[in-house]
């Protein structure tokens, strides 16, 4: 029996290697010699680049502005002439505790440092194409991109001539700004947005309605912020043209709070190209799963809870729908801490089976010690499997 195993992580719990090591575990003590392949996956968010480094990305370490102008110890990863970029190791929500939250000040400016450092290793001043892929789940700010595009070269200005404040009430005193500095080694680059979100960057489906809340926004920070990227579009209008408001409609502008909006308006006039996928899709690419799956004879996928965000677009559900697609007849499983799917859902989404630590034991239990639970449910999978 051949087993691929490609979960994302446990939020809060587990990595998805430590699940791949529990599970793998659990089938080898039921079912010895078993072909086991684990494959650790993500969407695009927390993770990402732990993906691709197992998956054989070197580890490259710097040090960046975090979310709130704290030096942040973070990485990305470099294989080849390709860089993987994670906005949430370095402007990302989990690297402020919540005491600290600040969703009018956070910046993106450490995700544009990050870039500028992937641009520094891939040796982007030679005249060979570079990859640059930018997973932009799990962000604190919504400045719309700005603090990013700082980082990178542009000068954003007050009425004054002052520069403005980082984060996203900055962009309520933004009068003019100045792209001319923007690093020119993004001509070279090839752009990859990985996310699953597909916003647009204002309105009641916007950066600032739906994702701020999440950040530590209340109702009066959401109408600033969404004042700040109003004023963001038409200064930046101004600047390069009404393509900027056709950016601010784009599936995935209003993504990592307006990051996708900064990327598609402004670097893919600079930079070579620019495409915006689901980060699920990305991170197959990079981690090889689809030769994988092609070979397999049961698939396991999961993440630590299963809902109704699950089935637009997160792992799991992109591991089942590339595992049919490459397969057809492959029993597809899915294992997590708590599952909030129905049985229909769960058969739409391509899941033979669902497997809850919940379902095992207390929740309390099952998030402080669900490794001899995983273990539990691969050695059940495996005798049921045989």
């Amino acid at each position: 029996m051949r087993v691929v195993i490609a979960p994302d992580k446990f939020k809060g719990t587990l990595s998805a290697s430590e699940v791949i090591a529990a599970l793998s575990s659990g089938i080898e003590s039921a079912r010895p010699g078993a072909e086991i392949f684990g494959v650790p996956m993500a969407d695009g968010g927390e993770g990402t680049l732990d993906a691709a480094l197992a998956a054989g990305f070197e580890e490259r370490r710097v040090t960046v502005t975090g979310p709130l102008g704290d030096p942040v110890q973070t990485s990305f990863g470099k294989r080849g002439s390709v860089a993987l970029v994670e906005m949430a190791q370095a402007s990302g929500l989990e690297l402020v505790p919540e005491s600290r939250r600040d969703p009018l000040r956070a910046t993106s400016f450490g995700t544009g440092e990050l870039i500028g450092a992937a641009l520094d290793a891939l040796g982007a001043d030679s005249e060979e194409t570079v990859d640059i892929v930018l997973a932009i789940g799990g962000s604190a700010s919504t400045d719309g991109g700005a603090g990013l595009l700082q980082a990178l070269g542009a000068t954003l200005l007050d009425a004054r001539g002052d520069p403005i404040a980082p984060g996203g009430v900055g962009l309520l005193d933004l009068a003019r700004l100045d792209l001319a500095g923007l690093d020119p080694r993004l001509a070279r680059a090839n752009l990859t947005l990985a996310t699953d979100v597909t916003n647009p960057l204002l309105g009641s489906r916007g950066a600032a309605a739906v994702f701020a809340p999440q950040k530590g926004a209340d109702r009066d920070h959401v109408r600033e912020l969404e004042r700040g990227l109003e004023n963001w579009v038409d200064v930046l209008a101004a600047e390069i043209g009404p393509d900027a408001r056709g950016a601010a409609e784009r599936p995935g502008a209003g993504a990592a709070g307006g990051v996708g909006f900064a990327v598609m308006a402004v670097l893919g006039v600079l930079a070579r190209s620019v495409s915006v996928r689901p980060g699920v899709d990305v991170v197959r690419e990079l981690t090889g799963l689809d030769a994988q799956l092609a070979q397999a004879d049961l698939v396991i996928t999961g993440e630590g809870s299963l809902d109704g965000q699950s089935l637009s677009g997160k792992t799991p559900v992109g591991v089942a729908r590339a595992a049919r697609s490459l397969n057809p007849g492959v029993p597809v499983l899915a294992v997590c801490g708590r599952n909030a799917l129905t049985d229909e859902q769960s058969r739409t989404a391509g899941f033979g089976e669902v497997y809850a630590l919940a379902d095992r034991a207390s929740e309390t239990d099952a998030l402080s010690n669900p490794v001899p639970l995983l273990k539990s449910i691969g050695a059940d999978i495996a005798r049921q499997k045989s």
